[in-house]
């Protein structure tokens, strides 16, 4: 009886060493992997290609009113810069509006990129995404119907990496763009959408796993 007792009474503190030693694991395989995600966002950030596509392609950010947020009218100025130098022949804006008094982002994209010397009929817009994934999908609808091949992605350099495991995934022919310069200068703001960023990076790398 007592020999049974002590087998008991032993097993139950090695039970409590497993389940946090897995916790632990668990925990420090976390935060590597946070680690190894946010370095990867940041080491492929400045990666461009100046080869030529037939579209590029605006991701969609806020608005104010009827003009582009900083953040946005950074992604449409890099998107007229190569419309300009010939390396795309075409833009397409995305997003739409959560707010029905707000219009969409890409309606504001396309007046914006008008005022600048993109001729309309070598605009195409869609206005019903509202995340990444979405103007990703619905941009390549539109390629489909115009009979474009080969795209390049316009978006934040902080946001690139993810934009572009997306747009590959979909099987998409693309390149990335990032703007020249970006709303995201102090600390104080880069941290908090490199977090983000991170977050979601993740989050996508594990739907991918379902």
């Amino acid at each position: 009886m007592n020999s049974s007792r002590s087998v008991k009474r032993s097993s139950i503190p090695r039970t409590k060493r497993g389940v946090l030693l897995a916790v632990l694991f668990i925990t420090i395989s976390f935060i590597i992997w946070t680690g190894i995600t946010a370095q990867g966002i940041l080491s492929s950030m400045h990666e461009s290609s100046s080869r030529s596509s037939n579209a590029a392609i605006v991701l969609g950010a806020a608005v104010e009113g009827e003009k582009p947020s900083p953040v946005f009218r950074e992604r449409i100025e890099q998107a007229i810069r190569l419309y300009t130098s010939g390396t795309v022949r075409n833009v397409i804006f995305t997003g739409g509006s959560r707010n029905e008094a707000v219009p969409a982002e890409a309606y504001v994209g396309r007046k914006y990129a008008i005022e600048h010397g993109v001729r309309p009929e070598h605009i195409q817009i869609e206005t019903k995404s509202i995340t990444t994934q979405e103007n990703l999908e619905y941009s390549l609808e539109i390629g489909n119907r115009e009979g474009y091949r080969t795209y390049t992605i316009v978006s934040d350099p902080l946001h690139m990496r993810r934009s572009m495991k997306m747009a590959t995934e979909m099987g998409m022919d693309v390149v990335p763009s990032p703007t020249q310069t970006t709303a995201y200068k102090s600390r104080s703001t880069q941290i908090p959408f490199l977090l983000r960023e991170t977050v979601m990076y993740m989050a996508y790398t594990m739907k991918g796993w379902k």
